[in-house]
């Protein structure tokens, strides 16, 4: 379980919800956060963001799949490591998170919200709407 501005603590109730029907449940700090001793000058990346993700993953054996889950930017946490690791990853849950653009560059919403910096803020949410459901998969 990842999520951005918030350390894993925020999910000790969920934690031992689901503990207590048999699951065994690890609630991650990303670098930098919490009790991760990384300072923010030493993340430069997405990757060096997630690596307490990517690292956990990796010292799993070979044939144990988990469940991850992701709660807003974590969303991207959970998509990164799911490129490095699917064959170890029985389903991802994107909980109220990002998704990430498989079709665009990562920068794709931000250049269009700086196209529309001179909009009025009313329209420029209206344009943002219209830019991200016409470029959306067909499913």
């Amino acid at each position: 379980m990842v999520s951005a501005m918030h350390e894993a603590w925020c999910w000790y109730k969920l934690k031992v919800l689901i503990e207590m029907t048999g699951h065994r449940v690890t609630a991650l700090g990303l670098s930098a956060s919490g009790t991760n001793l990384k300072t923010l000058g030493e993340v430069r990346t997405l990757y060096d963001y997630t690596l307490p993700l990517i690292e956990l993953r990796a010292s799993l054996p070979p044939n144990e799949k988990v469940i991850l889950v992701g709660h807003s930017l974590g969303g991207m946490n959970l998509a990164l490591t799911m490129d490095k690791y699917p064959e170890k990853i029985s389903v991802a849950v994107f909980l109220n998170a990002f998704l990430p653009d498989t079709i665009h560059k990562p920068s794709y919403v931000l250049d269009k919200i700086e196209i529309m910096k001179g909009l009025s803020l009313s329209i420029m949410f209206v344009n943002l709407l219209a830019v991200i459901s016409t470029n959306l998969p067909e499913v």
